[in-house]
């Protein structure tokens, strides 16, 4: 397991964990990084990342991206 902000640009993960504070994760899972879903790291521009989840695209900032695991 790793963070998705260690993610190589276009490598399909499954989210394994979701942690931080109780807020945190649940505005996370309002954005589709729920646990078992398929996210893929689409660019890394400064401090944030493109991700891919639920067929959405989604710009979420460095350490939102370190409370996500995935393998």
């Amino acid at each position: 397991m790793m963070p998705l902000s260690l993610v190589k640009e276009g490598e399909p993960s499954i989210i394994h964990k979701v942690g931080g504070k109780e807020e945190t994760r649940k505005f996370l899972e309002n954005l589709g990084f729920v646990t078992g879903s398929a996210v893929t790291v689409i660019s890394q521009i400064g401090g944030s990342l493109i991700v891919n989840v639920k067929d959405a695209r989604v710009a979420i900032g460095r350490d939102m991206a370190n409370k996500i695991l995935v393998n």
